[in-house]
């Protein structure tokens, strides 16, 4: 029996900085996961995380990351994809500081 599908959006991380992008629908990545296009069906899902593969100049490691659509759009359902919303983790750097 195969699993039911849930939510996804595609993330990677940036080639040069190193920081958690998500794809958008315009096909631009963002560092705003709730800008990343919402996937609620698989064979896109499949077909988004296909296009990533592809952008080997601008990311890393593309994935399909589980996602629940909340107020602002997509937001993390488990806790790694919400410790990388957060930036990096050493302090005062990157997103962090926008925050403080």
């Amino acid at each position: 029996m195969s699993r039911r599908f849930t939510p996804k959006v595609v993330t990677a991380n940036h080639l040069l900085e190193g920081d958690a992008v998500w794809l958008t629908s315009d096909n631009a990545w963002t560092r705003t996961m709730s800008e990343a296009q919402f996937l609620d069906d698989e064979d896109l899902a499949n077909e988004r995380l296909a296009y990533a593969l592809t952008q080997e100049a601008d990311v890393v490691s593309p994935y399909l990351a589980d996602a629940q659509l909340g107020e602002n759009g997509p937001e993390p359902t488990h806790f790694r994809e919400t410790f990388r919303t957060r930036g990096p983790s050493n302090y005062a750097h990157g997103k962090q500081v926008e925050v403080a």
